[in-house]
């Protein structure tokens, strides 16, 4: 049996486009079998990174044109603001691009949610794991929820048809979020916590309420969210199977974060997960696990549906 199509909700891909292209372009195309071997759509998050934080809306303003610059020289990828884009892209045979932003900070006003939006953004990821003007990351040593500027981004991003991704903040945010917005939401990178006891991991009563919004978490499979022990691919199936048991398997999805091409982070993988070469191997596992349907809809279709619920299809 054939691999189905995969959805990876999250991706720290922007972060090395940028660096690389300051010495070559075409970083994508040249790359694609490295990167893209059986990745059907994947959120393209531009990082905000600490030390950019002095400039971090040029910073993410320069990230977003260097990966339209490099889309551009590329006849592979194409990048998607609804889902009818995506499911052409698809069909033609190309990678779907979505972008998003690992973090608010570049949000210095509605105005700048909003020019972003018409760029494309269509994932924001409320904060990064520290605080910013939107709220409290999870290690904040302060437990502050929303900010007032954070509601007013909440309602402007449910408004525009934006995907709130609620990874990263902190339980007093995502429990705000949840009370502001109607709308399913996402954590687009996290495991749960009942397996691998990590503030970025999200509680029982977390997943159960993303369900509850028909919302999706997206497994990561960061080595120190999986297991503080052995952070095998097994153990990675077990959290999606933990998650799925919990709250159904139409709530969860792949949202995988590689970050073995990020300096820094050489070595710090899943063990016999290391890459998008080893996705077969996933879905293998899952498929002995569960149903055909459960696989395919924890590989794609979860995500798609939130997608055309939030952003329009």
């Amino acid at each position: 049996m054939g691999i189905t199509m995969i959805f990876d909700a999250h991706s720290d891909l922007p972060t090395y486009i940028y660096e690389e292209r300051e010495k070559r372009t075409r970083v994508l195309e040249s790359e694609f079998e490295r990167f893209f071997p059986n990745v059907s759509a994947r959120v393209m998050s531009v990082w905000s990174r600490p030390e950019k934080r002095p400039t971090i809306l040029r910073y993410a303003l320069e990230a977003f044109n260097r990966i339209f610059n490099d889309v551009i020289e590329s006849e592979r990828f194409v990048i998607v603001g609804n889902v009818r884009e995506m499911d052409e892209a698809i069909k033609e045979g190309k990678v779907a691009l979505w972008l998003g932003l690992e973090g608010g900070e570049p949000i210095e006003s509605l105005d700048i949610l909003e020019v972003f939006y018409g760029l494309g953004l269509r994932v924001l990821t409320l904060t990064w794991s520290l605080r910013n003007q939107i709220g409290d990351g999870v290690f904040e040593r302060t437990n502050g929820g929303l900010t007032n500027f954070g509601v007013d981004v909440v309602g402007k991003a449910e408004e525009l048809g934006i995907v709130l991704d609620l990874s990263h903040i902190n339980e007093a945010g995502f429990w705000d979020a949840l009370d502001i917005t109607a709308f399913p939401v996402i954590a687009s990178h996290s495991n749960a916590r009942k397996l691998c006891d990590h503030p970025r991991n999200l509680t029982d009563e977390q997943i159960k309420a993303i369900a509850e919004r028909d919302g999706v978490i997206g497994a990561v499979a960061i080595p120190s969210f999986v297991d503080k022990e052995r952070p095998t691919l097994e153990r990675y199936v077990e959290h999606i199977i933990y998650m799925a048991d919990l709250a159904g398997y139409k709530h969860v999805g792949l949202g995988f974060d590689f970050v073995y091409y990020l300096p820094n982070w050489s070595g710090k993988s899943v063990e016999g997960f290391e890459s998008e070469k080893d996705i077969p191997k996933l879905i293998a596992l899952l498929r002995d696990r569960m149903s055909e349907r459960e696989v395919r809809a924890i590989a794609f279709e979860n995500f798609r549906r939130v997608f055309e619920k939030v952003v329009g299809p």
